[in-house]
């Protein structure tokens, strides 16, 4: 017995034993393929080495179907979306779709707004929503996430959104989306030390070099490029995200390209992930 319990503690506290960083796809990126041929492009998606997702959906298959389509390709859904106006109405149903998968994370990607930058009337509407089903969701389990999206960079008046948000994340936290934080005039690398702790996902996203930024939360996702040769530090914030053990490295590549960019991403994360 004491051999099998000094053989759980150096499992379970020795560096070996310690859980890293993964890689993860926002399934997101593949929504023009996967449609056509789920299990090509699920086994596509193990094949890059890449084991965990974020969405999920079954695309037309059933719940059955689509779980051993995951099992057969060693893929699990780690986070599922949690839209904003059913955050509002029926908050049990995200939690029962992320247990459905097992998924220990619900982001919320958009709050609803008029075009343009973010209030701060709605800022702190949004942020009052997500503390009040974050503290439900904890109790089960799931942690919700918030998705910043660009739009919550501008100052209002009486404040910048964004701020208002990470200070006032109680039962919530965040998986920032690094582009768009970068499009809107935000340093997301900064972001992530001044406030360590909030980011247990991030959206690993690279810009194209020369792209104007944009307040409203839209842009080209032409401007999508390989991780690493954009102009976001994203080799900077995989060092951050070692450091304060967040849990998942999320490619999203909205592009057209995606499926011949992913690869490389992967790759480009791997190495730094590697460095001492």
């Amino acid at each position: 017995m004491k051999f099998k319990a000094l053989f759980i503690f150096i499992i379970l506290f020795s560096p070996m034993g310690l859980k890293a960083q993964e890689i993860a796809l926002q399934l997101y990126s593949l929504r023009n393929q996967i449609p056509s041929d789920p299990a090509k492009y699920h086994k596509m998606v193990a094949d890059w080495g890449i084991h965990a997702l974020e969405g999920g959906g079954g695309y037309g298959m059933s719940d059955s179907e689509y779980q051993k389509l995951l099992a057969d390709n060693n893929l699990r859904v780690v986070g599922v979306g949690a839209d904003y106006n059913k955050l509002k109405t029926d908050p049990q149903a995200i939690l029962a779709e992320a247990k459905k998968y097992g998924a220990k994370f619900a982001t919320c990607y958009w709050i609803p707004h008029p075009e343009g930058p973010l209030s701060m009337e709605l800022a702190k509407e949004a942020a009052a929503l997500f503390n009040k089903a974050g503290e439900m969701f904890a109790k089960e389990g799931v942690t919700l996430t918030y998705h910043p999206h660009g739009y919550e960079f501008k100052n209002a008046g009486d404040g910048v959104p964004m701020d208002y948000l990470l200070e006032n994340a109680n039962h919530y936290k965040f998986n920032m989306d690094v582009y768009w934080v970068k499009m809107g005039g935000g340093d997301p690398l900064a972001i992530m030390q001044a406030y360590p702790g909030k980011f247990p996902q991030l959206h690993l996203k690279d810009r194209k070099k020369g792209t104007p930024g944009s307040e409203d939360g839209h842009g080209d996702v032409e401007t999508n490029v390989v991780l690493g040769t954009g102009d976001i530090d994203i080799a900077g914030l995989i060092r951050e995200a070692k450091k304060q053990g967040t849990a998942y490295l999320v490619i999203e590549d909205e592009s057209s390209r995606s499926v011949e960019q992913i690869p490389q991403s992967v790759a480009f994360i791997q190495s730094i992930l590697k460095e001492k």
